[in-house]
């Protein structure tokens, strides 16, 4: 049986303000990664982070953008590479914004994970992604106030 992460969060930044910590690289790296994204339906990306043996994780995954639609949407598939070089995890992010109450709903929904492969792969994940999309807004405010997100 297949599993699928999903969250949302709403955020008080405009959907262009929390777009740009979802498509340039070097504000994605602040709270999730280091990559070499850029916005360009067919580009092949990789994230990268330090090995994790105990997840199967090479610290190298893999990704290609798949749609984008400005200030709504972005998806991209996930191919995380396991300890043997091979791939571990071939699965979909898709990102959405919705502006709403002054705001930015942003959900996301990571599909791929089945319970007899992806256990703690998903369990990590599924709390990560909602660890590292609460970064998204303190950032856009210590941007706006003049601090340093280093």
């Amino acid at each position: 049986m297949e599993k699928s992460i999903n969250h949302r969060l709403f955020f008080n930044q405009a959907p262009n303000e929390v777009w740009e910590y979802l498509t340039r690289a070097e504000l994605i790296e602040l709270w999730l990664m280091k990559n070499d994204f850029q916005p360009i339906v067919g580009h092949e990306f990789q994230f990268r982070h330090n090995p994790l043996p105990n997840f199967n994780f090479s610290g190298v995954v893999y990704c290609k953008v798949l749609e984008i639609v400005p200030f709504k949407k972005l998806s991209y598939s996930w191919k995380g590479e396991g300890m043997d070089g091979k791939i571990s995890l071939d699965s979909v992010v898709v990102w959405t914004l919705h502006e709403k109450d002054n705001g930015t709903e942003l959900q996301i929904v990571h599909t791929g994970f089945t319970d007899q492969q992806h256990p703690m792969a998903f369990a990590a994940m599924n709390n990560g992604w909602l660890q590292n999309m609460q970064k998204i807004p303190v950032l856009i405010n210590k941007a706006k106030h003049g601090q340093s997100n280093t």
